[in-house]
């Protein structure tokens, strides 16, 4: 049996607190007309015209569904079932696989029609900070096996001041050597989706990667 991820830990905490938690503050940002597609406008830049977009920990899909709109082909993954019916119903035409991304394989997706290579993959909104305990290298060798020759992949994740106390402090030398680990190397490094520089100084930060 796959170990619990710090998602799964912050999720049935907030069950057991009557908190409404993550897919009910988004939809909140989105009734009140909140820009939520930061983390989009980005990735849109970084994918070609139409290209084939992995968005894996989907979510509620807010960040798939802004590149499908844009015309570009998505795929969303996750693995929690309310998620996964709460993306369904707000965003109908995003497709979705569910899957753990430390169990997500080529042959997964294909079974599914989807596509085994991708132009782009997208893992933000704090994903790799809530895995399972030593499931990083795992997770970014299965996202790294599914980029195209070109393919590039966009992670961005909080430094310190995550929104859940069950995330982890991933210290960024960490990061790197586990990106490293599985032969990716780093395009860029910014602050924030709308790129500001990173600093010593920074709380976020956010990578373009790709195979070596």
């Amino acid at each position: 049996m796959s170990a619990e991820t710090r998602w799964e830990q912050a999720r049935s905490y907030e069950r057991a607190a009557g908190h409404g938690g993550y897919g009910a503050h988004f939809a909140r940002l989105m009734a009140e007309g909140v820009d939520i597609e930061g983390e989009a406008r980005l990735a849109d830049v970084l994918a070609p015209r139409g290209g084939r977009i992995l968005d894996a920990g989907s979510g509620m899909g807010r960040v798939g569904a802004a590149l499908l709109a844009r015309g570009h082909r998505v795929v969303g993954v996750d693995f929690d079932p309310e998620i996964l019916d709460q993306s369904r119903r707000t965003f109908p035409d995003l497709p979705l696989v569910d899957s753990r991304l430390d169990e997500l394989t080529p042959a997964e997706l294909s079974d599914a029609g989807h596509p085994t290579a991708y132009d782009l993959v997208v893992c933000v909104g704090n994903v790799m900070i809530l895995l399972a305990p030593d499931t990083e290298r795992t997770v970014l060798a299965n996202l790294a096996a599914l980029l195209a020759p070109e393919g590039r992949m966009l992670v961005g994740f909080a430094l310190s001041g995550a929104p859940s106390g069950f995330s982890r402090t991933y210290p960024l030398a960490e990061f790197v050597a586990d990106y490293e680990s599985v032969g990716l190397q780093m395009v860029h490094r910014f602050a924030t989706y709308d790129l500001q520089p990173y600093t010593d100084d920074s709380t976020y930060v956010v990578h373009v990667l790709r195979r070596g």
